[in-house]
């Protein structure tokens, strides 16, 4: 490790993406972390890796486990070879849900990894290597930075927006049992779409960081609003439709798939519990087995905290 040899604890966010309209290039940190634990090992061993929480009996605990992929490729950019380490990986974040498990998992590696460099890269470096290793920037923007990110990527470089994020704005999540990976979430969609569809997001998209920006919370009913992916993603999860009714009918101020699914999240500003509890209700209704987790937009991305 570095030369005290000192233990690493990170916190990485969950993440929304698309917020609706905005598809591939919103993406809003969460109020519900993985915990990164990067302590010194043995000379000589691997890595050694053990998963607490999500996905305790799935995920990898060799070296092709992302958290350790994503250190390896920080340690290979710095031209460093890896040192001898065990990760501990507490996570809260379910896997594929739509709530950027992945993207948690790469930013707490790239911070982790390069706190033990010294931090030699800054945090757009780290963006980049993450866009890089995703393979797409929404989610790992909002993980890295914190807050609403608008992100496009052109040539090889990362463009990012920090937008503002109103006050007392509630993030209402029913995160279902239903899986689906985003390569499922991606093979639904068309080809191209039309003008008149593609003219709706961009104006909604347009209206949503406008109505973030300028606190304007009562436009986000219309401008989550979407036509590029979620009709789509409909076959995948046809209860989705349900619960965004019951969510605007218990007054959310806005309502979407989180990125592609299968958690739904509403906006809210107050009447949190009763936007709950009729999504609750609907899904019930459905036969849509999960569960309600009320949260908040966080400005915080993936950070490195003290180990007391």
């Amino acid at each position: 490790m570095d030369k005290d040899d000192r233990p690493i604890r990170v916190m990485a966010p969950a993440t929304t993406a698309n917020l609706g309209p905005g598809f591939d290039c919103l993406g809003l940190a969460l109020d519900l972390w993985n915990q990164l634990d990067v302590l010194p090992g043995d000379p000589g061993d691997g890595p050694v890796v053990e998963i607490i929480g999500e996905g305790a009996d799935e995920l990898s605990t060799g070296q092709d486990n992302l958290v350790y992929r994503s250190m390896a490729f920080l340690f290979n950019e710095a031209d460093r070879e890896p040192p001898p380490m065990k990760l501990r990986c507490h996570n809260q974040i379910p896997l594929e849900r739509g709530l950027g498990s992945s993207a948690a998992a790469i930013a707490s590696g790239l911070v982790a990894a390069n706190a033990l460099c010294g931090h030699a890269f800054t945090p757009n470096d780290l963006l980049e290597m993450a866009a890089t290793i995703e393979g797409h920037p929404d989610n790992v923007a909002a993980a890295v930075l914190g807050g609403l990110q608008l992100v496009l990527a052109e040539d090889q470089k990362i463009y990012t927006a920090s937008i503002n994020v109103p006050p007392e704005l509630y993030a209402v999540l029913f995160i279902p049992e239903l899986r689906i990976a985003t390569s499922d979430a991606r093979a639904v969609l068309p080809q191209s779409v039309s003008r008149a569809d593609a003219l709706y997001n961009m104006s909604r998209t347009a209206l949503l960081v406008a109505g973030m920006a300028g606190n304007h919370p009562e436009y986000l009913s219309v401008a989550t609003q979407d036509r590029m992916h979620q009709p789509y993603r409909l076959q995948l999860f046809p209860a989705m439709k349900l619960l965004f009714k019951a969510a605007l009918d218990a007054g959310a101020l806005g309502v979407f798939l989180s990125g592609s699914g299968s958690t739904v999240l509403a906006l809210t500003r107050g009447r949190e519990m009763t936007v709950a509890y009729e999504m609750a209700e609907a899904a019930r209704q459905a036969s849509v087995p999960g569960r309600l987790q009320i949260t908040q937009p966080t400005l915080q991305g993936a950070h490195e905290v003290a180990i007391e």
